[in-house]
């Protein structure tokens, strides 16, 4: 049986954002190099950024997409909210940690910009500066690269890595009459989601448990749990309880992305593949009346449209 799903939208904001490419010698060393790459990078709220996996390429991934050097590749995004001070500069001292002490240590790597912008950072010559003296550059697969001489052989990466305007925050929330059909749900959804090129969903497995609200009673913190959707609530908010009957659980996707039209296709896409999951009471999403973002990612496609029409008017 089909689900309903709420004439809603999520609530997207604003980030600037980095897609590296990485590349191994096969698929294991791949997956460790990105696990550890986009490690603790789930939500801004305390992290560094958020991170995660677009979508494997080259050998093993999408064929009709090469790598420079012909192996295994996987694109990675780390994004950063506009809303942070100095964000540029943040955005750089992330990806100068995350690539030096997760993609240089790794055996096998070698890391590529995916990016050709006006705006970029010259990681290059400062992660190369661990070469101590003995770093050089050179032209490598057609493109102009820093080479550190490593006890593991050589670790090449590009000069310069770009970083663009971007989205973060689109979100979907499923609603099961069990945990189990809540997880199946947005796993489904997930699958579809991962399929679309260019999104990520930077939570562990790609799902958050812990859907927040912003703010909180406490004035040194920035999000709390979404406590009106809280299952275990219910009977102590009362009226404040805003779960349909019959839900005991609700699971959450966050997906960033290139821009609004790539996370609401994620989105869509999303929603169809699980619409019909045994159990699944509803699909809605988390939003603050623009508070947050003034990036609307409408759930019905005819919702969506009506909006894009309006604008154009």
């Amino acid at each position: 049986m089909t689900c309903l799903v709420d004439d809603t939208y999520a609530e997207a904001f604003r980030s600037i954002s980095a897609e590296v490419l990485v590349t191994a010698r096969d698929r294991y060393w791949l997956e460790q190099a990105a696990s550890a790459a986009t490690g603790h990078a789930s939500s801004t709220i305390f992290c560094d950024c958020e991170a995660g996996i677009d979508r494997f390429i080259g050998p093993g991934g999408d064929e009709s997409i090469e790598t420079p050097d012909g192996r295994p590749g996987v694109v990675l995004q780390f994004h950063v909210p506009r809303f942070v001070k100095n964000r540029e500069r943040h955005l750089e001292k992330t990806l100068l940690h995350r690539l030096s002490q997760n993609i240089l240590t790794c055996p096998t790597t070698r890391c590529f910009n995916l990016l050709q912008t006006d705006n970029f950072f010259k990681l290059g010559r400062k992660i190369a500066l661990f070469g101590d003296g003995f770093q050089f550059r050179d032209q490598r697969y057609d493109r102009s690269v820093w080479v550190i001489p490593i006890m593991g052989g050589e670790f090449v990466l590009d000069r310069r890595f770009g970083f663009r305007d971007s989205l973060m925050g689109g979100n979907l929330w499923f609603m099961g009459e069990t945990e189990d059909a809540a997880i199946e749900a947005t796993q489904n959804a997930l699958q579809a989601v991962h399929a679309t090129p260019g999104v990520i969903t930077p939570f562990p497995g790609g799902i958050a448990a812990s859907g927040s609200k912003a703010g909180s009673r406490y004035s040194f913190l920035i999000a709390s749990t979404n406590e009106p959707f809280c299952p275990t609530l219910r009977e102590q908010l009362g009226d404040r309880c805003q779960l349909p009957d019959g839900v005991s659980c609700v699971m959450e996707i966050i997906i960033n992305g290139h821009d609004l039209e790539t996370v609401t296709r994620a989105t869509h896409a999303g929603i169809a593949a699980a619409v019909e999951t045994p159990g699944l009471a509803r699909i809605s999403a988390g939003n603050y009346g623009g508070r947050l973002g003034k990036n609307f990612v409408y759930l019905r496609p005819e919702t969506a449209a009506a909006h894009r029409q309006e604008q154009m008017a």
